[in-house]
């Protein structure tokens, strides 16, 4: 199975973890006779955690339904419709309504086409170190040159601003139609906003006339300690993008925004953004069981607790220079990117599954489903430790 993995399936990097897995199952990954602690939860995606079984049951009973029937948009679809009503229950009142994609890059290549086409501008601001995809339009508005300027040429008029630099903000004009920002920035390392920073970034583009674009494809549905990551800062932005944990484990992407800005896509072309398997029934599905899973269980509340004991207890560490978190997202910053990328091997060996991030490699990530228990999180202090013990500090 190895030799074939490497043979026949493309790869992202010169050595990937190549663990295989066997089954996963609340917050852990089995492979073997070894069993490892999930801290990566797939990026943000299984916030539910693993197998959950109520998750499993409403995709078993999906599909003896049906599977695909239509292009998005043209039939009604019971899990679509159910998830939609439900998750426009628990947003603002101008987040009333969702167009479904495949991913979050296809969902930031939706919001964008949306804002050029509300706005009849072409300028679009981005932030440095801001990750948002690697679809042409995503990586475009993406920070960082080196991953950029060998798929160059990109989109033009883009306009690059620095995160929490409240000068910046000047340079969103009325030439602007929007400005997409993370409001927690994941791959930069867990950078928070400063207070009043996303304040003033939404009072700016109202001066302008420029959309606010959150991409919460990382933070959303609890990550940071509430549903979502705006909730945080109460700024409401005119568009709202969602992936990675919004499909309860499957590949689910949307673009949340009032149903007057969303029905633009249906005049001026008839068909102005269309796609095949967006909203797919079996993923509708995953999304609706996992959203009421979320809005049941304590653990979106409990995240920020959980996170904070995991901050306190490893910032003692002295190979610890510095602990960067938003609930349960959390960068552990080594200072140095030797040990960074030491400490990923030891973790596995530990008995753990950890990560780097993009932008920052300095640090590693510890993002665990969110249903971890109390036990579970000091189980996870306990390999993290035995792992940073065996750096040279």
């Amino acid at each position: 199975m190895r030799e074939s993995f490497f043979r026949y399936v493309a790869q992202t990097s010169p050595s990937p973890l190549a663990i295989r897995i066997d089954r996963a199952d609340g917050v852990f990954l089995y492979s073997g006779g070894k069993r490892y602690l999930d801290l990566v939860s797939g990026v943000s995606v299984s916030n539910v955690g693993h197998s959950r079984p109520e998750v499993v049951e409403a995709v078993r009973e999906q599909a003896g339904n049906y599977f695909h029937l239509m292009v998005y948009g043209e039939m009604i679809q019971a899990p679509q419709v159910m998830h939609a009503e439900l998750l426009a229950s628990i947003l603002p009142p101008s987040l009333n309504c969702i167009y479904y994609v495949n991913s979050g890059s296809e969902a930031i290549e939706t919001a964008l086409k949306l804002a050029k086409r509300l706005t009849g501008r072409t300028e679009m601001a981005g932030f440095a170190n801001a990750y948002h995809g690697c679809t042409h339009g995503a990586l475009s508005m993406m920070g960082d040159e080196l991953r950029k300027g060998p798929f160059r040429p990109l989109l033009s008029d883009v306009l690059r601003l620095r995160f929490n630099c409240f000068d910046d903000l000047s340079l969103i004009t009325d030439r602007t139609a929007c400005v997409l920002v993370e409001p927690v920035q994941g791959e930069a390392g867990v950078v928070v906003p400063v207070p009043g920073f996303l304040q003033s970034l939404r009072d700016r583009c109202d001066a302008a006339g420029a959309l606010l674009i959150f991409d919460e494809v990382q933070t959303g549905f609890g990550r940071t300690g509430k549903m979502f990551a705006f909730e945080k800062y109460s700024v409401v932005p005119d568009i709202l993008v969602l992936a990675k944990a919004l499909g309860g484990g499957l590949p689910l992407g949307g673009v949340v925004s009032s149903k007057e800005r969303l029905d633009a896509f249906t005049v001026d072309p008839v068909l102005g953004h269309i796609t095949t398997f967006g909203g797919h029934p079996l993923c509708c599905a995953a999304a609706l069981a996992s959203l009421r899973l979320l809005i049941k269980e304590d653990w979106v509340a409990e995240a920020e607790r959980k996170g904070a004991r995991i901050e306190e207890e490893l910032g003692r560490h002295p190979a610890v220079k510095e602990i960067r978190r938003s609930g349960l997202l959390i960068a552990v910053d080594l200072g140095s990117e030797d040990r960074a990328s030491a400490i990923l091997g030891h973790l596995i060996e530990e008995g753990a599954v950890s990560d780097y991030f993009l932008f920052n490699p300095t640090s590693f990530r510890i993002a665990p489903p969110l249903c971890i228990s109390d036990d579970e999180v000091s189980l996870a202090i306990d390999i993290v430790r035995k792992a940073l013990d065996r750096l040279k500090v």
